[in-house]
């Protein structure tokens, strides 16, 4: 089904993050990647749900304004933009990805012990009709202590300062110390499955 699917539409995924990428080819479909470089700082939204909805959008503005949309909308097949974003939520804060080597190693003590929830977004274009549909899921996740010289090595790798919270549960070094996800873990990598597939449909 996916193949016979796969031929009548092209992807851009708007992301340069790793996992979504994973996440995308898992799935079957085949894409080229386009960046947004956007300044999400500028967005605010006191809602994590909200906010992570209007990022994904600005992402997905900031690359339609860098394509040729009517070669797009004169084209026999459809293509789709998908965006999306993500934050952390800890004690009803929002986190965004760590300023600093400092600001990570204070988000995963945090975590230690306690708990915490990825609040991610999904937002389908299609750049031939005009569609535009997004969702977003939830997810929590439980930890159990984390001890202080695995929190040092994670900051010394450098990766947790790119993710939202400093929240990489999938690494070697933090997944022996997850006691529980509730929700799928690819929305925890940064893009849900189930909503994506659905949106895609819907797309077309």
């Amino acid at each position: 089904m996916e193949e016979a699917s796969a031929s009548s539409f092209k992807i851009i995924l708007g992301s340069s993050s790793m996992p979504r990428r994973k996440i995308l080819a898992e799935m079957g479909y085949e894409f080229t990647i386009m960046a947004a470089d956007i300044d999400e700082k500028v967005i605010r939204k006191e809602k994590p749900e909200e906010l992570v909805m209007a990022i994904a959008e600005a992402k997905a503005e900031a690359i339609l304004n860098k394509l040729p949309i009517g070669d797009y909308i004169k084209e026999a097949d459809p293509t789709l933009l998908i965006t999306a974003d993500q934050v952390v939520v800890y004690e009803g804060a929002i986190r965004e990805k760590p300023s600093s080597s400092e600001e990570a190693r204070q988000f995963i003590k945090g975590y230690s012990g306690g708990q915490c929830a990825t609040v991610g977004s999904v937002l389908v274009t299609n750049l031939k009709t005009g569609f535009r549909k997004g969702e977003w899921d939830r997810v929590e996740i439980h930890f159990y202590e984390i001890p202080d010289e695995t929190i040092e090595k994670l900051i010394e790798e450098g990766v947790v300062l790119n993710v939202a919270g400093g929240l990489i549960i999938e690494h070697p070094l933090i997944l022996p110390y997850v006691k529980q996800v509730v929700g799928t873990m690819d929305s925890v990598m940064g893009l849900p499955k189930a909503p994506t597939e659905k949106l895609i449909k819907e797309a077309l």
